[in-house]
């Protein structure tokens, strides 16, 4: 029996706060789910990168949890982020999610304290056993300063519930490695790129788990979907037609043009969380011409 928690679009979705910053606006959050489902996304996953995690606190983490769950109503998986840099951590937050229902996790690599390839081994190891929950690691070395390879990966692949990998590495040939050392297990490579998702679904990948996909879900949905049709040009096409936004949606850090656009399309999720400051007025005028490239604004 297949593992597979998903295929196609997954979006990394953001978490809409108050105007101040205070609170998580569970209006904005509600019509975000709302978008999501209407637009064909495969897959929400809460409180991870592009839902400002790191700025959340426990409660605000598992009451998000819980919401996104029962407003997508078993209509598509909801994949809670629960990765920290402290494997006992990671295995609360895991065993919480599953109380709550989640159907699936996305556990990032440790960042800042860091470790070995062993070490990554053991930490995924250790987490996978603590769930029956289906894990998706993500390798993200721009944010963790680690870069899980793929031997690495391939043993964890075999490791039952350990289902796929988020791959942000940005290096192709590292996605043909995991591609190449994992074609025998029952796993799936994820892009975690949003300008190589064709490239990553050449090479055998279930989909993606995008931020640019919470501007453009249906874009990102099709893309998936025509390629698995055998629709090569017409999801080769998307790719190309979608970089101008992508490029726009990572000219600052992460979320922070996301939310800008969110906000200029009247999707009112509210504040960034400091550290994360409002974009710079040359950062701005590039979004908005994205947004209106695709007319959105």
């Amino acid at each position: 029996m297949s593992n597979k928690l998903f295929t196609g679009s997954g979006v990394a979705l953001v978490t809409p706060f108050t105007e101040d910053g205070s609170a998580v606006n569970y209006e904005s959050l509600e019509n975000l789910i709302k978008f999501h489902l209407e637009n064909q996304t495969d897959a929400i996953v809460v409180n991870a990168t592009t839902g400002e995690g790191p700025t959340m606190s426990t409660e605000e983490k598992e009451s998000v949890i819980k919401f996104t769950i029962e407003k997508v109503g078993g209509k598509i998986p909801v994949i809670a982020s629960t990765g920290s840099n402290n494997t006992k951590t990671v295995i609360e937050n895991s065993k919480k999610a599953e109380q709550l229902g989640a159907d699936g996790l996305l556990v990032i690599t440790p960042y800042y304290n860091k470790t070995t390839q062993t070490g990554l081994v053991a930490h995924f190891k250790a987490v996978a056993e603590s769930t029956s929950l289906p894990i998706i690691m993500y390798n993200v070395p721009a944010r963790t300063g680690l870069n899980m390879l793929p031997p690495a990966v391939a043993d964890l692949a075999k490791i039952k519930n350990i289902v796929g990998t988020k791959e942000a590495s940005g290096d192709i040939t590292q996605v043909s490695k995991i591609a190449q050392l994992t074609q025998n297990e029952d796993f799936d490579v994820y892009s975690g790129e949003c300008a190589l998702v064709f490239s990553v679904l050449a090479l055998g990948g279930a989909g993606t788990i995008s931020t640019t996909a919470n501007i453009l879900p249906k874009v990102f949905h099709d893309m998936c979907a025509d390629f698995f049709a055998g629709n090569i040009e017409k999801s080769r096409d998307l790719q190309l037609k979608a970089l101008n936004m992508v490029d726009a949606m990572f000219c600052e850090v992460n979320p922070i043009p996301l939310k800008t656009a969110l906000n200029l399309m009247g999707k009112n999720v509210g504040a960034l969380r400091l550290p994360l400051v409002p974009p710079s007025d040359t950062s701005l005028e590039k979004i908005k011409s994205a947004l209106k490239e695709w007319n959105l604004i």
